[in-house]
């Protein structure tokens, strides 16, 4: 395959295959798929992409995790799913990388994407296809991850996969979908190649900013939505939180470059209205333990996992409050993550601002 590369212009590396040519499935197909983060995220997609692969190797912190998923073939982030065969879990990066890699699947959360990217970065190569499953920002600079990635890794070639993604239901084989976005078309291609599966569909888009926008902002409203079932309030209300949580995640996405369409599809209005409605998601069940009265630190610690949405809440309402753009369930979110309100206070605020007119979808 090698008389079919040439040179990227952004890297200097030698670049992969036109994504049209009839070798470019093959090059995926019989490559090795880096999946960094063994979360429970992390580990379903190692599981898909070894459906399409021959080799998957996921990197995890500890040397211990690690070998307790090769032994037992599990893990405690999906109970009683097995690993592919193909999948296999190292905590030396240098072994992850051996031989080189064809693509790489960051599931990180997004508070250590610069300090790993960094760590990691002299392993890569630069010709490597890297999409990321991040639904986070870095704070103070808000930058996405596909943003840091690019910054910090030598690859040019960097996507994300967002959607209505229910961990637990996709390791089951329940039918599910996704985005992956892109600014090269053959990334989008590379991640048809890898994630699709008899219950997997994969949707292409070339609006990188929306798509990571949108998997971001809905976490906050998935906190809200958890507060609503726990004050047991009905479907009026769901519909209400849903429905003007999407008009702050459009306001919010255009006003930083994303395309209004993009939220109106799978990587946005799907993903709230899975993420605001399912207790396998951890930011619903942060909402429902914030409605019980238990403060956002032990809830954290409960969890075990990584709640995207309290980070991302204080950090968008406090740049919207700068530029000027209407928040108020976001606001709501974070007095209750701040405990100056409960869910009670927060929601007679909302349900007590004056009346206005309801606004249309930007052009």
């Amino acid at each position: 395959m090698g008389s079919n590369h040439a040179k990227d212009p952004f890297t200097g590396t030698r670049s992969l295959i036109d994504k049209d040519h009839p070798l470019y499935k093959e090059y995926f197909r019989k490559g090795t798929v880096a999946v960094i983060g063994g979360g429970s995220f992390g580990t379903t997609l190692a599981n898909l992409v070894a459906e399409n692969c021959s080799d998957v190797r996921m990197w995890v912190r500890e040397e211990e995790q690690a070998r307790n998923i090769n032994a037992t073939r599990t893990t405690k982030y999906i109970p009683g799913i097995p690993l592919n065969p193909k999948v296999h879990a190292y905590s030396g990066p240098e072994r992850i990388f051996e031989g080189g890699v064809t693509a790489v699947i960051w599931a990180l959360p997004a508070k250590v994407c610069r300090e790993q990217a960094k760590a990691l970065a002299k392993n890569f190569r630069g010709d490597e296809i890297v999409l990321h499953s991040t639904k986070g920002i870095e704070d103070g600079t808000l930058k996405t991850p596909c943003m840091i990635l690019r910054e910090e890794l030598p690859c040019a070639r960097v996507g994300v996969i967002s959607g209505p993604n229910l961990a637990d239901e996709i390791s089951k084989g329940q039918p599910a979908a996704t985005v992956v976005a892109s600014k090269f078309d053959e990334v989008i291609r590379a991640g048809q190649i890898l994630l699709t599966s008899k219950t997997f569909r994969i949707y292409g888009s070339n609006d990188v900013v929306g798509v990571e926008w949108a998997g971001t902002l809905k976490n906050i409203f998935a906190i809200a939505a958890g507060t609503l079932d726990a004050l047991n309030l009905g479907w009026n209300s769901r519909s209400m939180l849903m429905t003007r949580g999407l008009a702050e995640m459009v306001r919010f996405g255009a006003a930083m470059g994303g395309d209004v369409s993009t939220f109106l599809g799978l990587a946005g209005v799907g993903d709230l209205f899975a993420t605001c409605s399912s207790n396998l998601s951890r930011n619903y069940r942060v909402g429902i333990k914030l409605a019980q009265g238990q403060k956002v630190e032990q809830i954290v610690a409960e969890l075990g996992s990584t709640a995207e949405g309290v980070r991302t809440a204080r950090i968008v309402a406090q740049f919207a409050k700068k530029k000027g753009i209407s928040m108020p369930i976001t606001d709501g979110v974070v007095a209750m993550l701040d405990g100056s309100a409960s869910a009670q206070d927060a929601l007679r605020e909302l349900m007590t601002r004056p009346p206005m007119f309801e606004e249309g979808i930007p052009d």
